[in-house]
């Protein structure tokens, strides 16, 4: 049988739209937005809650909200979060933040590397009760734990850096590889690991928002959580309440 033209024609433009749509399908409709996000936890441990030796005040009131998030997202097909990320300070004795370290008053300033650095009480030693995550967390819906800071002679504020700022943690690899664009961060303290973790995000070219009301700070000196908050806000972080979501 010979097709007649005006049929042939019929025939591509129907394959061509059958095509079109499969491709539209396959790649965008099945794909749910929050596939592409992920919530990232920083630091809720025992050293950083109360009675800890590096207590943010209120610390641990942030606690509920994000397991909220957690069990929603375990009962709920519509996910929030494709993937959950925890972080945790992780320090060997005698680690250089410590102020200890160099015979020196917690909160001292000491130029180390080339940098001005903030000394801390000893805190988050690891293997100790004090670096375990504040047990009222549920830390176990979390698929992925970052035990950044391990170095003896090198901090890390950042989820994705140490504060050399080359050596990765991993959690920009562990993103790429799930396709991950959109990236949420809450926890502890909003004006230091929060911050970092956040400014390197958005460099790293993730979507990145942090849920003010799910963080607490330091704020050392007073006033200090205002400036890291525009800093933020002005290079294109998204700072948000949970509601947002």
């Amino acid at each position: 049988m010979v097709l007649s033209r005006p049929l042939v024609n019929l025939l591509l433009l129907l394959s061509l739209c059958y095509w079109s749509f499969y491709v539209f399908y396959s790649k965008v409709i099945v794909v749910d937005y929050n596939e592409r996000s992920a919530l990232v936890i920083i630091d809720i441990q025992v050293d950083f809650c109360s009675d800890g030796v590096l207590a943010v005040e209120g610390g641990e009131e942030i606690i509920p909200g994000i397991n909220t998030l957690l069990e929603r997202d375990q009962k709920d097909k519509n996910k929030l979060f494709y993937k959950t990320i925890a972080t945790a300070d992780w320090h060997p004795p005698g680690h250089i933040s410590f102020a200890s370290s160099h015979g020196l008053e917690p909160y001292s300033i000491k130029t180390i590397n080339g940098s001005k650095t903030t000394l801390w009480p000893d805190h988050c030693i690891e293997e100790t009760g004090g670096a375990e995550f504040f047990p009222t967390l549920n830390i176990g819906k979390a698929d992925l734990l970052i035990r950044k800071g391990r170095s003896r002679n090198m901090d890390s504020y950042s989820a994705f850096f140490e504060n050399d700022r080359k050596t990765p943690t991993g959690l920009a690899g562990y993103l790429e590889n799930h396709r991950i664009s959109n990236v949420y961060f809450c926890g502890l303290a909003f004006d230091w690991c929060v911050y970092f973790s956040a400014m390197d995000a958005l460099t790293l070219g993730f979507s990145t928002f942090v849920l003010k009301d799910l963080t607490r700070s330091v704020n050392i000196p007073p006033g200090y959580a205002d400036v890291k908050e525009k800093e933020m806000a002005d290079e294109g972080v998204k700072i948000v309440k949970v509601n947002y979501l």
